[in-house]
């Protein structure tokens, strides 16, 4: 038999972080309100506790939401007999995600809110997609983690400036593969040092 009080539940709490993902658009990530959170579903602020424990556990959510997604991307990005080719669509995957939604970048990534640490179970989608983008790096060439830093630096710093100095265009988005080109540049020239 169906739980239709469970699948009502679940529709609600859809509907509030559907709600919340919109007001974070508008107002800024740290700008999510409660009360207008409650008042653009059509409840008391108070009845919102009614589905999550706080307003963090809200954020946790979207987090959450967002942290899925992004990893089910990279999953479908694929691997050929190609590691460069990979990788190089994977950072264009992790570009377009970024631009689509740029408070959603914003929680993911940048980290706006204080005191605000995603739950492990929350935070463990992006652990795994980090960790495929480190295959990716060492089937590329790439093995010390200081590649892996570099890499997420150069790509993060490519879709702050976007985002921050050209939304909605493309200035910062033409360069990534330029940047990618010197990147794996960069790696070659280090892996030629090693065989000395």
């Amino acid at each position: 038999m169906r739980d239709r009080r469970a699948e009502r539940r679940e529709a609600t709490r859809v509907e509030i972080l559907e709600a919340a993902a919109a007001l974070i658009r508008e107002h800024g990530v740290a700008g999510l309100s409660l009360r207008d959170l409650g008042q653009k579903v059509g409840m008391r602020a108070q009845s919102l506790y009614s589905y999550f424990d706080s307003k963090d556990a809200i954020y946790d959510a979207l987090f959450a939401e967002g942290a899925r997604e992004f990893l089910r991307r990279s999953q479908d990005a694929g691997v050929s007999d190609d590691p460069r080719a990979d990788l190089r669509r994977a950072t264009h995957v992790f570009f377009d995600f970024c631009l689509e939604d740029p408070a959603r970048y914003q929680l993911l990534i940048q980290r706006p809110i204080p005191g605000f640490e995603p739950a492990p179970e929350s935070f463990a989608p992006s652990v795994e997609s980090l960790e495929l983008i480190r295959q990716r790096l060492v089937a590329a060439g790439a093995d010390d983690d200081r590649h892996l830093d570099l890499l997420t630096g150069l790509i993060t710093g490519l879709v702050d400036q976007q985002i921050s100095n050209d939304p909605g265009g493309d200035r910062w988005y033409r360069l990534l593969d330029e940047a990618l080109d010197m990147y794996f540049d960069h790696i070659d020239r280090i892996a030629k040092g090693r065989s000395r």
